[in-house]
């Protein structure tokens, strides 16, 4: 059995930072880990994606911050709600997955959740599937864990309710999403879910849920959100997410793309630095004594050294060093074969995988984020989605300030 922390100042840190909510509240969730009672808490993944994301690491962070003190964590991997899809801030019903789909998802999600979280030693995180228990649900069992729920409860989502302004449908299924991972609650017989605010209602039916069942309180705690200045979420669908599994020299420059103004929110929330430290990174924003880009250079160090280590997060920041600041092109270019001669500018972004998707290409090239670098032409900022782009030689791809692709034909 692993030693409990119940160090006053520790429990503090734990429960104020980076924290929005606590049900049924502070003071009591406070009570209980002074205790010195080891509780057994979670947070849930869907698959809905093949990688984790700097907003899942919000709350990978905050569990490892538990599991330090000697608290039993639970890494849940959705297989089975992740193919109902979440609808919590979605406009229009989720895009349905397989099983063969979330598991296919889901294969690396225990390596990259293992930057944060301890998987073997003294206390190692437990690793469960949701469809473990829900798969044996049979019908008479949905009907009786339904019964807890009403329809005003699920229509009053903000999301139902736009639906409904706008006459667009609302999918039975959908209502099953927060009932299934309310039953998570119930069959892991947690004492506390963690997830972030946006996923309040989903926790909070998971502790009404428990409340009925095994007459059980829950605590719920919810994460502050990756926000700009103006309360903008950094989200998957505006493409400015980083995920967790690409190389540490994507990850330290596409932090180096974000606005200055989520500065505030990433130290806080993505970084382990100390609360005197974040105290002077505000206070040095707020009366301007320090540029923007030197914090967010540190800000992209510390996020690259949790997930890839600090040497390969020293060794990048040295790399951005040269090519941004000495104007020096990377001394090791990875290459790509054009099969054909020309190409429009979004699909050889694509193909070339400097872009995940159509979207995020049109997106990248009207911020003026790709630049061309050809033998003949120089150096182009491309800012037309339907450019056609001639390939003779060898040209150079650079999206933002780290990431490039050499291209031949």
């Amino acid at each position: 059995m692993p030693e409990l922390v119940n160090d006053k100042q520790k429990i503090t840190e734990l429960l104020t930072r980076g924290v929005e909510r606590i049900y049924p509240s502070y003071q009591e969730l406070e009570k209980k880990l002074l205790s010195g009672d080891r509780i057994r808490l979670y947070c849930g993944f869907d698959p809905s994606a093949d990688a984790l994301h700097i907003g899942n690491a919000i709350q990978l962070n905050k569990l490892a911050q538990f599991q330090a003190l000697g608290h039993e964590v639970i890494f849940l991997i959705g297989d089975f709600t992740g193919m109902i899809g979440d609808p919590t801030d979605k406009k229009a019903a989720r895009k349905k997955l397989t099983r063969e789909e979330v598991l296919k998802n889901s294969t690396d999600f225990q390596k990259q959740a293992s930057a944060y979280l301890k998987f073997d030693g003294e206390n190692p995180a437990k690793v469960m599937y949701n469809s473990t228990w829900n798969d044996k649900l049979n019908f008479k069992d949905l009907i009786e864990l339904a019964s807890n729920f009403t329809v005003q409860q699920m229509i009053q989502r903000d999301m139902f309710q736009e639906r409904l302004k706008e006459e667009k449908p609302i999918f039975l299924h959908e209502f099953f999403y927060p009932l299934t991972q309310a039953y998570d609650s119930v069959a892991m017989d947690v004492d506390l879910e963690i997830g972030g605010n946006d996923q309040m209602f989903n926790m909070m039916c998971g502790r009404s849920l428990l409340k009925a069942l095994k007459n059980k309180e829950k605590f719920v705690l919810t994460s502050k959100l990756l926000v700009d200045n103006d309360g903008k979420k950094m989200g998957k669908s505006d493409g400015n997410i980083v995920f967790l599994n690409v190389s540490p020299n994507d990850m330290y420059g596409q932090i180096m793309a974000w606005s200055d103004g989520v500065l505030k929110s990433a130290f806080e929330l993505c970084t382990n630095i100390s609360g005197a430290e974040l105290i002077k990174i505000n206070e040095s924003l707020d009366n301007n004594s320090v540029n923007p880009r030197d914090l967010k250079m540190r800000l992209a160090y510390e996020v690259t050294k949790i997930n890839h280590g600090e040497e390969l997060a020293r060794a990048v920041q040295d790399n951005f060093i040269s090519i941004v600041q000495k104007k020096e092109l990377p001394s090791a270019i990875d290459s790509w074969v054009a099969s054909r001669g020309i190409y429009n500018i979004v699909d050889l972004l694509v193909e070339t995988k400097l872009a995940s998707s159509k979207t995020e290409a049109r997106r990248l090239v009207e911020q003026g984020a790709i630049k061309l670098k050809g033998a003949d032409s120089g150096e182009e900022v491309i800012k037309d989605p339907k450019r056609e782009i001639a390939i003779k030689g060898e040209i150079i791809l650079q999206r933002g300030k780290l990431q490039f692709i050499k291209i031949i034909k």
